[in-house]
């Protein structure tokens, strides 16, 4: 791209040195650049960009934004500009020339349920044929093929290039999770939402955002910045169970749809909800009438991820007997409340829930299918949001025997972690073991025949980070090979 062309988005900066004629890419990593590329100094947490700007010069770098003038050598014009993470939206926007516009584009926030309800709705867009791509906590889907990511919500400049390669690849509808850090620093700059989805807020995350308040203000930031363009059609679906969704639908002048399981307002509700045979079956009210539903996913928390998806298709105009066929063809979404295939005498279940809130839920959605103890396992991160720790060993309390251990423990001491854990709990029937491999390996030690086994926290993930490091790490996996050892 002509670098004038590019550099116009920045109506406010200054420009020192000649600028070459074009732009071949935009980087913020100083390590892998092309001849004439722009890099982007960006001031992290723990990094500042700014530090790397001279190696991006040797590496091929043209252009270097900046936020300061910087002593550089080398033939490279400098752009000086007072935020260059804002600098950096309106950039990545223009230069992969605004791909979200060419697609659907769907946004799902909340405290839980993103995934599940990102991955049913891909699941249901591909079941019908259509090409999609998804990006959130399990990666990057494109087309049915996974790609790992980083973070539930990426920076600006992947965001944009992962939506220009789904455009690319002639994919015609994009889910994304948005999570609450996203929307705060900004990282969604550039991305133009069709429909903004709510599932749930309850406490998470208050070590960044210090108060419920100010983190439900973020989540709001995603159906406030849909516009005001009413020719355009666009969508707000929210839960009608959660009293934030009456907030953010002030927030919106277009079209709010809601649903739920309690309020009789919404225009999709499950009633006669019943699980059997490892199976969810309710009755679905919808708008034109009522279906019953018959579906794989287990528990009153995949009835409204379910309800959500429904609500958005119907929303976008596809017709109600294909989306009713579709949720019965649903699959388990990876890594929440996934069965374990095994021959073992027990049941094992993998499970994503690190709040409070989705803990209830999976020990709830669990009793049904009671027939010996349910042993819970649960752990957090290191150097996170503390606060939650003792309201999520109450809930795990629910079980019949809890394992309390530790999630990334990253820099924090495993006894650190337990203990704030172990503070919360209401019955003595529980263990305290900070590594969580052994931690896994005692649930399988105590399980008994007919017993089942919640590993929370982790889900599908298949690593652990300890201090800066990530280690292979597979609750899965050691269940079974010891499951193995002690059953067959």
């Amino acid at each position: 791209m002509y670098a004038g062309e590019l550099l116009s988005v920045l109506p406010v900066k200054r420009v020192i040195g000649e600028l070459p004629a074009n732009v071949s890419e935009i980087s913020i990593d100083s390590r892998a650049l092309q001849e004439d590329s722009m890099f982007i100094c960006l001031s992290g947490y723990t990094v500042d960009g700014h530090d790397f700007a001279q190696q991006a010069v040797d590496a091929g770098a043209t252009i270097i934004v900046a936020e300061r003038e910087l002593a550089l050598q080398g033939n490279c014009a400098q752009v000086i500009v007072r935020d260059t993470n804002r600098a950096m939206g309106l950039l990545a926007s223009k230069f992969f020339d605004y791909p979200s516009q060419d697609m659907t584009m769907i946004g799902v926030t909340g405290t839980n349920g993103k995934t599940s309800v990102s991955g049913i709705i891909q699941n249901m867009l591909q079941s019908m044929g259509t090409k999609s791509a998804l990006t959130g906590t399990i990666g990057f889907n494109l087309n049915g093929i996974l790609y790992e990511s980083a973070n539930t919500t990426n920076d600006v400049l992947s965001t944009q290039q992962m939506i220009f390669r789904a455009k690319m690849e002639g994919c015609r509808v994009m889910t994304m999770e948005v999570s609450s850090h996203g929307l705060a620093l900004g990282r969604l700059a550039g991305v133009d939402y069709d429909v903004a989805i709510f599932t749930n807020l309850t406490h998470d995350h208050l070590d960044f955002h210090g108060t419920m308040e100010d983190y439900g203000q973020a989540k709001g930031l995603l159906f406030s910045q849909l516009g005001q363009d009413l020719e355009k059609n666009k969508h707000v679906v929210l839960n009608a169970d959660d009293a934030w969704s009456e907030r953010y639908a002030k927030l919106t002048p277009f079209p709010v749809w809601r649903y739920g399981l309690a309020s009789e307002h919404a225009d999709f509700r499950a009633t006669n909800c019943t699980y059997e045979n490892f199976k969810t079956n309710f009755d679905m009210h919808t708008p034109e009438g009522t279906f019953a539903i018959s579906m794989d996913l287990l528990g009153e928390f995949n009835v409204y991820n379910v309800l959500a998806a429904a609500t958005m298709f119907y929303a976008r105009g596809y017709a109600l007997e294909q989306i009713v066929e579709h949720i019965q063809l649903l699959p388990p979404v990876k890594g929440r409340m996934e069965k374990v295939p095994s021959d073992l005498p027990i049941e094992i279940f993998i499970d994503y829930a690190h709040t409070p809130d989705a803990i209830e839920k999976a020990i709830d959605a669990a009793q049904p299918y009671k027939q010996g103890k349910v042993i819970f396992l649960v752990g957090t991160g290191g150097n996170r949001d503390k606060s939650k720790r003792p309201s999520m060993a109450e809930k795990a309390s629910k079980a019949d025997y809890v394992i309390l251990t530790t999630d990334d423990p990253r820099y924090e001491a495993y006894e650190s972690i337990t203990g704030d854990l172990a503070k919360g709990m209401t019955h003595d029937q529980f263990a305290c073991i900070g590594d969580r491999a052994e931690a896994v390996r005692h649930a399988i030690e105590i399980a008994e025949p007919g017993d089942m086994i919640i590993f929370a926290g982790k889900g599908h993930e298949d690593f652990q980070i300890i201090e800066n490091t990530k280690y292979p790490h597979s609750d899965a996996e050691i269940a079974i090979a010891e499951g193995k050892k002690k059953f067959l």
